[in-house]
């Protein structure tokens, strides 16, 4: 049996919350095998590591967390030691905080909605609010979330108010953590790490895709590589 933690801390009114594990039972039964996830609440991850048991990682949304730290310490567990990991929504953006912090050694990097005074607003609020509605997601040429979908283009969920600050994005070059699908107004909405088996952060909720009752490809590509 195949583990997945869902690192956040559950709300039953959440709705990505509830859409979640029926995604990953979704894309399990697409590709014929059993998983059972696992919630793991931020507050009860304290040490520098978190349970070898799991095949993967979901940072989920609904931040801020009740630990930051402790959805931190899950993120960087996954990037250092090449579990598949999806961070979606606020986990997307706590897994750019993660990076900042340990891999590029920006420590004053912070997000704007649990410190909006903070010198370096790394997550930053997006210029028009995206809160339950879909838009236009334009996939990076050559960048693995073009070969998971297949496509150029395509159209997501959201309920984000926050995203990368754009006068940072050029910290991240040459760092291995890339660009891989901006908006129309070319600001991004996902990021992956080059040199990680499966380490990709999206703006947008692909789960929500379970309330249409389908399979999501990122969700599936999570999955497989679980394997």
């Amino acid at each position: 049996m195949l583990t997945i933690a869902l690192i956040g801390d559950y709300n039953p009114t959440v709705t990505a919350h509830l859409a979640i594990p029926k995604a990953l039972e979704l894309s399990a039964q697409f590709l014929n095998m059993e998983l059972e996830p696992h919630w793991i609440a931020t507050e009860t991850i304290t040490n520098t590591e978190i349970r070898e048991s799991f095949g993967a990682i979901w940072c989920v949304p609904a931040s801020p967390y009740k630990n930051t730290n402790g959805a931190l310490t899950a993120i960087r567990y996954a990037r250092e030691n090449n579990i598949p990991f999806l961070g979606t929504c606020g986990g997307y953006q706590h897994a750019l905080l993660e990076f900042a912090h340990n891999v590029l050694n920006l420590k004053e990097a912070d997000h704007a909605e649990t410190n909006p005074n903070a010198t370096m607003q790394l997550v930053a609020p997006l210029s028009c609010a995206l809160v339950e509605t879909s838009a236009s997601v334009r996939l990076k040429e050559g960048s693995r979330l073009a070969e998971i979908y297949g496509n150029s283009e395509v159209t997501e969920m959201y309920r984000c108010r926050y995203g990368l600050n754009p006068q940072y994005i050029s910290l991240f070059e040459n760092s291995g953590l890339v660009i891989g699908a901006v908006d129309e107004n070319n600001e991004p909405r996902a990021m992956e790490l080059t040199n990680h088996p499966f380490f990709i952060g999206v703006g947008f909720q692909p789960e929500r895709s379970e309330l249409k009752g389908e399979t999501h490809p990122l969700i599936t590509a999570f999955v497989k590589a679980v394997l």
